[in-house]
């Protein structure tokens, strides 16, 4: 029975001990190696006598970063990585919510925030407790927290995302048997460590035996760089943020490669558009292709969609339908029920299941608005989590995602998703990328090399309360730290 997330290493350590886990610039480690040096860090941390406490983590994506990761799940806490590059007002803010027992970091990062503190440079020095590490194993239920993460909060408060052990165990069996991991597999990570998409790539690997790589996110503006990385390592799957798929196919820059290795596409944190989504598919005519949804909130991921048919560049791509021993439900704004027989019905996704986070760190009133009874019956506890996402079925059952409810607006009595608009405009032959805005007006900003004339493009697509006010052309978007479009800055221009 598997309680516990280091079960997964152990097991793999067992089994692939000399094989190559993790690879970082020049530097790499086996599983075998990954074990102990994590197991020496779980003993240090046990001699502070704690158990279920948060411990903060400092340190660039890296291997030693991981290392900390089960450092801390051996001992029997919880950790909380933040960017090293994080505004000491942020941090300030997280450290009174998280209140953290202990900080990992690094010496060259110079941090002093009057924590007791280890750091990495030391991890080898440290000796291994057996003894003490399995009365901890011992002690352990799956429903203990695994970690924290912190997302923005509409207050300006920073919200921590708790997740437990066992959703991550159910996650990780999901993903495993659904695009079939094995110890042959070569992923490339692009996901912050402190970003939810993360947790595909670092613990299906571990479960699985694959050998993970970790690319620089600064590597990530140079396309034919990664490309040229996953040749030469012979990359069988990836899990990026559209963005960056978006990106490599504005500049065309699967066109100087041949990726034979590269099988499995797999992305989530937007919506993708389908016009680049064609050019990845074009060029890579033999890979699968996966659109995955899910907020922080849902262990990163509860539903998915396999791309198996053509999509012409305006249709919007379906998010499709719940993962394995989780449920989607879709009420209106009278808590309703929408089913499929009532397809293109609009509503609010809301889900439930063993992947639902334990609530905000700290924040009773946060949770309480977010994690709801479920309104289909009150015979006993049964919350489901309000995404805040517009979401209708299509006449294949499938799920589409308009966007956001806080993007939802109303103009001339028409209800209107921004998705929806930008989905028509991103179509659009010259458009790299646009995202659209409402202050009083609908704003559409778009990223092209030229001006272009929309009213003539949208004549035919778009209903004309639907037209944006203004349309801005933008050089490139500014994107934020999870590699989104960070709508705020366009929000103050």
């Amino acid at each position: 029975m598997i309680t516990h997330i280091d079960d997964f290493l152990e097991n793999t350590a067992r089994r692939f001990g000399t094989k190559t886990a993790f690879v970082e610039n020049e530097k790499s480690i086996s599983y075998g190696d990954f074990n102990i040096l994590s197991q020496k860090l779980a003993s240090e941390i046990a001699k502070f006598k704690l158990y279920q406490s948060p411990i903060l983590i400092l340190l660039p994506k890296g291997i030693a970063t991981l290392v900390a990761f089960f450092g801390v799940a051996k001992s029997g806490n919880f950790y909380t990585l933040l960017d090293e590059k994080t505004p000491k007002e942020r941090i300030k803010k997280i450290l009174e919510v998280l209140q953290p027992q202990l900080l990992i970091t690094s010496k060259d990062l110079n941090f002093d925030l009057n924590l007791p503190t280890l750091f990495a440079e030391d991890f080898e020095s440290y000796s291994i407790d057996i003894c003490v590490l399995r009365d901890i194993k011992e002690r352990h239920i799956d429903t203990n927290l695994l970690y924290v993460f912190f997302t923005s909060g509409s207050t300006g408060i920073p919200k921590g995302v708790s997740i437990a052990h066992k959703s991550v165990i159910d996650y990780t069996f999901w993903v495993c048997e659904c695009f079939k991991l094995n110890e042959n597999e070569i992923l490339a990570n692009q996901a912050p460590f402190y970003f939810d998409n993360s947790i595909l790539d670092i613990f299906s690997s571990i479960k699985s035996g694959a050998c993970l790589h970790i690319l620089p996110n600064a590597l990530f503006a140079f396309p034919h760089k990664i490309l040229e990385y996953l040749c030469k390592h012979k990359v069988s799957m990836i899990f990026w943020v559209p963005s960056v798929l978006i990106y490599f196919a504005n500049t065309k820059a699967l066109d100087h490669f041949n990726l034979e290795s590269l099988k499995k596409v797999l992305f989530c944190g937007e919506i993708m558009p389908n016009k680049q989504l064609n050019y990845w598919r074009k060029l890579l005519p033999h890979a699968l292709f996966a659109n995955l949804y899910g907020p922080t909130e849902i262990t990163d991921v509860c539903c998915f969609y396999i791309v198996d048919r053509a999509f012409s560049d305006e249709e919007l791509l379906p998010i499709g339908k719940a993962c394995k021993n989780t449920e989607l439900l879709v009420f209106d704004e009278k808590l309703k029920l929408i089913t499929k027989e009532t397809p293109h019905k609009k509503g609010e996704l809301f889900v439930r299941g063993c992947s639902l986070s334990l609530g905000y760190y700290n924040d009773r009133e946060k949770t309480r608005a977010a994690f709801l009874q479920n309104p289909l019956h009150k015979n006993y506890l049964d919350l489901l989590y309000k995404t805040g996402d517009i979401v209708a079925y299509n006449e294949f059952g499938e799920l589409l995602c308009y966007g956001r409810v806080d993007s939802q607006i109303k103009v001339q009595g028409h209800r209107i998703e921004l998705g929806e608009i930008e989905s028509v405009i991103n179509a659009c032959e010259n458009v790299k990328n646009s995202a659209c805005i409402f202050k009083e007006e609908i704003i559409c900003f778009y990223e092209s090399t030229c001006e272009l004339d929309f009213k003539a493009y949208l004549k035919d697509k778009l209903p004309s309360y639907m037209f944006p006010k203004r349309f801005i052309k933008v050089e490139s978007f500014k994107l934020n730290a999870n590699g989104k479009i960070d709508r705020k800055a366009l929000n103050e221009l």
